[in-house]
């Protein structure tokens, strides 16, 4: 497994990043940092769009099978940067209300992508939260696949703290993850902190490690064991789960039926059979790039 100064940045943000710093600590492993530490993580407006790029870049790049999120310095994320985007959602532009309306409506869709398309990349993300995770961090994690956190971690929806309803995808995506109605209408109408033992139980991280360090050596090394598996198999099982959470069991039977009746057309099948067979691991079978 690897060590926190393998997953650590290089010390500042990567370009032409100027919110992220990308770095590939182990084979086929890409890292995105948030790296904004001394504003705390905050969102602004560069951060927006640069998640949007770097993950589109990330989607169809051949040497990256799985991605690791997580944040500097001393939190994961204070959410919105107020400073920097009040004035979109406070003067909006328009000469009428349905032309202000209009483009409001344009600028909220295109902050949905931001996270959209950390869901849309077909490699599996993981997330590692320390510290705060607050308001469009709960957006910005729960579009991710797998959810580890500090012991120290806490979470909270704070948009109603705010004065408006959580719009770019805590609010869609949550009663998915965690899956008692009752508890996500508590926590996105009050605002209160969950703390690390409570998002374990409920299900929102499935992990708890005791620090940074030993969080971002877990995190690594569950992404080696997926970097290890047949692409093919991993990226169909992602787009798989993901169409099964938003549609029937019967229908998503039948898409899963035409997405295997040529992905199954792989010699990843006979690769990995033929290492079981000889009690290989996965690690050991070399399968190329997708």
């Amino acid at each position: 497994s690897g060590s926190f100064t393998e997953m650590s940045s290089q010390g500042g943000p990567t370009p032409p990043f100027s919110t992220l710093s990308i770095s590939h600590p182990a084979s086929m492993i890409t890292h995105v940092e948030l790296y904004r530490p001394e504003k705390r993580n905050a969102m602004n407006r560069a951060f927006w769009s640069e998640m949007v790029e770097c993950f589109s870049q990330i989607a169809v790049d051949a040497e990256c099978r799985v991605v690791v999120v997580s944040g500097a310095g001393k939190i994961f994320t204070a959410g919105i940067d107020l400073m920097d985007m009040s004035s979109d959602f406070i003067q909006p532009v328009g000469d009428d209300s349905a032309r202000t309306s209009w483009n409001l409506r344009r600028l909220i869709a295109k902050y949905q992508e931001t996270f959209s398309v950390i869901e849309k990349c077909p490699k599996p993300v993981v997330v590692a939260v320390h510290g705060a995770c607050i308001g469009g961090g709960v957006d910005l994690i729960t579009a991710c696949d797998i959810r580890l956190c500090t012991q120290d971690a806490w979470f909270q929806v704070k948009e109603v703290d705010i004065g408006l309803a959580a719009d770019v995808g805590t609010l869609q995506r949550l009663p998915s993850v965690i899956g008692s109605r009752s508890l996500v209408n508590e926590l996105a109408l009050t605002a209160r902190k969950m703390y690390s033992d409570e998002a374990k139980t409920c299900g929102l991280v499935s992990r708890v490690f005791p620090d940074k360090e030993a969080m971002l050596a877990g995190a690594l090394e569950l992404a080696g064991e997926i970097a290890a598996r047949s692409p093919v198999a991993v990226q169909g099982t992602k787009i798989n789960l993901i169409y099964s959470r938003d549609h029937s069991v019967a229908d998503s039977l039948d898409y899963m039926a035409t997405w295997n009746m040529s992905m199954l057309q792989t010699q990843d099948v006979l690769k990995s059979a033929q290492a079981a067979i000889e009690k290989k691991s996965p690690k050991e079978v070399p399968f190329s790039k997708l």
